[in-house]
């Protein structure tokens, strides 16, 4: 062999010799290298943040309890993931939310303030008949009736009309005698008769009469004492009549009255001459006004009312007794006290919270005591002070932020239980309802891009619901828009109710 040759199969041998040695290493590294752990994944990432913070971890608000090693978008709906920083407070004082995180997510903050409970207090009455205006027609004596005006019950009379003319032969006699003592010309005598007659029941107006025309007058003809609606007309031509029998009652309507009824739980704050705005529906668009005439003293036991009266003037009649009417009262407590939106209230069952916001986008879980609650507006008798900022929606951001810091779990003093207290806003107790677009749906589950969620504070997103049974996605397909009614049990979102409210296109 050759010199070249040998040369050539020496290079051969070092070239294969380095090819195994390096494929040799290649497997030990291999089978010998650690996987990088969550935490070292975390710092990469960590170290990349802008503003240096440390990412321990990433969360899903809506299920605080999963964890993830990387940002992105959250497996369970449509949003992205939220970090949680090294550097956060973690005391039980308050929790932190990233500002930009609390505004994507509709976070909304309402001032405490101090004022007087005002909100208007609808109710529904009807009108009735003045019952101050009221006049009953009655015999002054016995006699019979000779004769009966075109009347009946419901017509409308006005002062002075005829209803009947009555015979009152007792007073044909005793005016025969008065005669008689005017023409004797004894004043003493002619006094004592004509007070005879009015004792018997005869009108001033009758005997005035008697004795202007010197005749006997034993017809009367009975009229109505006021205007009104006849109520009630029991005479008849050929009756004969007692002292004292009712013939005819009436009723004016002008004006009449509007009684409501007024739940108890708002009929606190109702007083005498508070403004009151009526509607009623013979009248579409024609609004009256009045004020509070009366509180009646008992409330209905079934319905736990209240009844107020209002009066309004019916000058042309069109006000009639039985209409239905639709009144809004605007009442108003002197006293002033701090008031907060009563959607920012946090019942627990135990006790009242609010989220109180403090600087750098920190929250502070505080109890309160409430007092009266008027329209959308609440009492806060102790627990904050004046110019304060609390939430008044988004609770669910910062209620899942303390579940994972047990932060309300401490407040409710049970900070050493591995448990934290289920958030508020999504009480068992409550149905949430809300309207959506079915995007996939099967046996057991069904996923909706639904709009805000005002009972829990829900900005719209699109995330999966189990369902409580298969026969409520019955007929319902991808496309459809859909109301639904949901609860949180175990840990999961179910839906309780659905329906559909337009078909896919």
């Amino acid at each position: 062999m050759n010199e070249k040759n040998r040369s050539t199969v020496v290079l051969a041998i070092v070239a294969a010799l380095f090819v195994s040695i390096g494929c040799g290493v290649g497997y030990w590294l291999a089978s010998h290298h650690v996987p990088a752990t969550g935490d070292d994944l975390t710092n990469d990432v960590a170290a990349s943040t802008s503003d240096g913070r440390k990412a321990l971890y990433w969360y899903d608000p809506m299920v605080p309890n999963q964890h993830f090693d990387k940002p992105g978008k959250s497996p369970f709906m449509d949003m992205q993931l939220v970090a949680k920083y090294a550097n956060e407070g973690d005391d039980a004082a308050g929790i932190t939310i990233d500002p930009s995180i609390a505004q994507n997510l509709g976070l909304r903050l309402a001032k405490v303030e101090r004022g007087a409970l005002t909100a208007p207090v609808t109710a529904v009455g009807n009108v009735q008949w003045n019952e101050r205006q009221v006049a009953v027609v009655q015999t002054r004596t016995a006699g019979f009736v000779e004769r009966v005006y075109a009347r009946a019950p419901g017509d409308v009379v006005a002062k002075g009309a005829p209803l009947a003319d009555l015979l009152v032969p007792e007073w044909a006699g005793a005016q025969t005698e008065f005669l008689a003592l005017l023409h004797a010309g004894d004043a003493g005598l002619m006094e004592a008769a004509r007070e005879r007659l009015m004792l018997l029941g005869m009108p001033v107006a009758l005997i005035a009469q008697v004795e202007s025309t010197g005749k006997t007058h034993p017809v009367v003809t009975i009229s109505a004492p006021i205007g009104g609606v006849i109520q009630m007309l029991a005479v008849r031509a050929g009756m004969s009549l007692a002292a004292g029998m009712s013939l005819a009652k009436i009723n004016g309507f002008d004006p009449v009255w509007i009684e409501a009824a007024v739940p108890e739980s708002q009929a606190g704050n109702i007083a005498i001459g508070n403004p009151v705005s009526i509607t009623l529906m013979a009248y579409p668009g024609r609004q009256l006004s009045g004020k509070v005439t009366a509180i009646l003293p008992e409330t209905n036991q079934d319905s736990r009312t209240v009844r107020v009266r209002v009066e309004l003037p019916n000058h042309d009649g069109s006000l009639r007794a039985g209409m239905f009417a639709q009144i809004s009262l605007t009442t108003a407590s002197n006293a002033q006290a701090l008031l907060v939106p009563s959607e920012a209230v946090i019942r627990t069952g135990m006790r009242s919270l609010v989220l109180l916001s403090l600087d750098g986008g920190r929250y502070q879980p505080v109890e309160v005591k409430l007092g009266q609650e008027t329209g959308d507006k609440i009492a806060v008798l102790d627990g904050l002070h004046e110019g304060q900022s609390v939430v008044a929606s988004g609770q669910f951001l910062i209620d899942s932020e303390a579940s994972l810091k047990g932060v309300l779990a401490r407040l409710s003093g049970d900070a050493s239980g591995p448990s934290v207290a289920p958030p508020a806003t999504e009480s068992a107790a409550a149905l949430n309802e809300a309207d959506g677009k079915v995007e996939s749906v099967s046996d057991k589950e069904i996923t909706l891009s639904h709009g805000p969620v005002k009972s829990l504070g829900w900005s719209a997103m699109t995330m999966p619901f189990q369902l409580a049974n298969s026969d409520l996605a019955a007929g319902v397909k991808p496309g459809d828009r859909v109301h639904f009614g949901f609860r949180k049990a175990d840990g999961d979102y179910v839906i309780e109710q659905l329906s559909k409210t337009g078909s896919a296109p």
